[in-house]
């Protein structure tokens, strides 16, 4: 394999920063979900953990680094998750942490990292006008800002995740495919960085939303491409702009990168929460939404579905979820 910006032993001492309970999660074999898309399934459970998603891993390393340097302040822009992983490791570590989000991110989102001490800085757009007003305060009170994805501890710490799911079976894996949700591109670089690092023959299928197509659409063409709006339900992958470093790394590690629908998207949550007991937001259920959408790619084979975050609007959730009683699935 061809070398990314992420180096496996680094990975490896990441697991010794991160605090476990974040850390080996559960993997499973979900054989109620198996008879309604065709395939044998493994779960990889990203949620049980005080933020709910698997956002910490990389804050952990994040927060360790900055607090060994003396640091007293970080500032990020987040969609939600990252601002609760990073207010969650700061408080830990002594630092003052301030998260830039949208006023129409989820509410949910918004309330726990308020509940977690952080300063929570609203703005009026989207994640795109968040990272931009975050750099400034980064700039004008000269602290470090956390950029999800283009920071290589958010990416390294994701991508313990895949030491996980490669350690914990027997020999080789018995899955020959792990789909994975793409967004910034954290999970899916880190990830993908250890499967083809150590199980190069497992397929790296990333995961994105037909209605937020930027990172795909660039690995298709190898190139950025960015879009001028969003319009998704899975707001926790609803980027715009790719960031170069990231599409670089992503070149070498994913085999594919598919596009799916909004009604695949929720009839994917409605299937977890009814056959596997979970309430997933909707980046979460982006592995099932795209094995629905082409069964005969994964008929008879053996996947494995990150479930990467679960802080969903419980409104939301019902309502979408009520809606996907009418899906053909």
């Amino acid at each position: 394999m061809q070398e990314t910006r992420l180096d496996t032993a680094r990975i490896r001492a990441a697991r010794r920063v991160i605090d476990p309970m974040f850390l080996d999660t559960p993997l499973y074999r979900c054989e109620a979900l198996e008879p309604r898309l065709g395939c044998a399934v493994s779960i990889k459970l990203e949620t049980a953990n005080p933020v709910r998603s698997f956002k910490a891993r990389g804050t952990e390393v994040v927060a360790s680094r900055l607090s060994d340097d003396g640091s007293q302040a970080v500032v990020c822009a987040s969609a939600g998750n990252l601002g609760q992983a990073l207010a969650w490791s700061g408080r830990g570590r002594g630092l003052d942490v301030t998260v830039v989000a949208s006023r129409f991110a989820t509410r949910a989102k918004l309330d726990r990292i308020r509940a977690l001490d952080a300063r929570l800085e609203l703005v009026d757009g989207d994640h795109e006008l968040a990272r931009e007003r975050a750099a400034a305060i980064a700039r004008h009170e000269n602290i470090r800002l956390v950029e999800d994805s283009l920071d290589i501890e958010t990416c390294e710490g994701a991508a313990t995740i895949g030491l996980e799911l490669l350690e914990l079976v027997d020999s080789e894996p018995s899955f020959d495919a792990v789909l994975i949700a793409l967004g910034g591109g954290a999970l899916a670089t880190g990830v993908g960085h250890v499967v083809k690092a150590l199980a190069p023959e497992v397929e790296v299928i990333c995961v994105q939303p037909l209605g937020a197509p930027a990172l795909t659409h660039s690995w298709r063409q190898r190139r950025v491409v960015t879009t001028d709006s969003v319009d998704t339900i899975a707001d926790g992958v609803a980027g715009r702009f790719p960031i170069p470093a990231v599409l670089d790394d992503l070149l070498l590690v994913a085999d594919d990168a598919v596009l799916v629908q909004e009604a695949s998207i929720i009839a994917g949550m409605r299937m977890l929460f009814d056959h596997a007991g979970l309430v997933v937001e909707p980046s979460a259920a982006l592995g099932v939404a795209a094995v629905l959408e082409d069964r005969d790619r994964f008929a008879g084979r053996h996947v494995a579905i990150i479930v990467c975050g679960s802080n969903v609007d419980v409104d939301a959730f019902h309502h979408w979820v009520g809606a996907a009683v009418h899906s053909p699935w």
